[in-house]
């Protein structure tokens, strides 16, 4: 009797992975890997690139390789993908992990205070432009442009699959960073736009949206280094979230291997929200 359920149809599909060299997207490679999935590890670090590749190919004795490149570079984008052609083959799937924000795009205070007046350097009126074009670069271009590189693979064989990684801060902004929510909900326009585009095409563009993970960048700002409590911030975001805790970046990969797989194919234009019920809860 045949499997009524669909095959994954994943083994030796071919994955680039911007930002493959962080602790996110090197999980998310990882949890490729044990489906057969071939993986481009591409970081601005190359060491890092490669240290996951090895780890991979030592853990899932499947194909990996480490390439440094600049998501906002094209020519090393363009150089990277003919490396991956001539060493993987042809791409199939595309995760866009690159991101980041910038402390000059972040405020110091959460909102006004009309008794406090005399700091209007620390709100909104003190961030610099610099740090909201370094932030939408890395976060919008970053996606963009790694997806007019790779995704010509894709459109040419009428086959493949997109993943943009996007952030709850793209529905519900948190104070202090305008920059990294608002260029993550240009992720999702983009996602949005780029599935309509590809639609006839049989590449599916789709992303996610995580939500409070703690991770090396934002441990001590969410937890007090010398007394391991809760930071007032960090107490907030727990008592936003109705599962009352942190989410990891293996709770992340069930998604990513469902819309890379045959088990969406007719899922594109989607963001979904991995937030522990985050976007879900009021606060009442």
């Amino acid at each position: 009797m045949t499997n009524p359920i669909k095959d994954l149809n994943l083994k030796d599909k071919v994955a680039v992975i911007t930002g493959g060299g962080g602790v996110i997207c090197s999980v998310m490679a990882k949890a490729l890997a044990s489906k057969g999935v071939k993986t481009a590890i591409l970081d601005l670090k190359k060491e890092n690139a490669e240290k996951v590749a090895s780890d991979i190919k030592n853990a899932f004795g499947t194909e990996s390789i480490g390439i440094s490149a600049n998501v906002l570079d094209r020519g090393s984008l363009e150089a990277a993908k003919q490396e991956i052609n001539e060493r993987l083959g042809s791409i199939d799937f595309l995760i866009n992990g690159a991101g980041g924000n910038a402390p000059s795009a972040t405020s110091k205070a959460e909102r006004i205070d009309p008794a406090d007046l005399d700091h209007l350097e620390e709100t909104f009126f003190g961030l610099e432009l610099e740090g909201f074009d370094k932030t939408f670069d890395l976060n919008f271009k970053g996606t963009l442009l790694p997806s007019l590189v790779f995704a010509k693979d894709m459109v040419l064989k009428q086959n493949g699959g997109i993943v943009n990684i996007s952030s709850m801060n793209s529905y519900r902004p948190l104070t202090k960073i305008p920059a990294y929510s608002a260029s993550k909900a240009a992720i999702n326009n983009f996602t949005q736009w780029l599935a309509v585009h590809f639609a006839k095409t049989g590449v599916r563009v789709n992303a996610i949206a995580p939500g409070f993970l703690l991770t090396n960048q934002n441990r001590f700002l969410l937890i007090d280094e010398k007394t391991g409590e809760a930071t007032p911030r960090g107490h907030k975001i727990i008592n936003g979230t109705p599962m009352e805790r942190y989410g990891t970046p293996e709770e992340l990969t069930g998604a990513l291997i469902f819309l890379l797989s045959d088990w969406s194919e007719f899922i594109t234009g989607i963001v979904i929200p991995i937030d522990g019920g985050f976007s879900a809860y009021s606060g009442v």
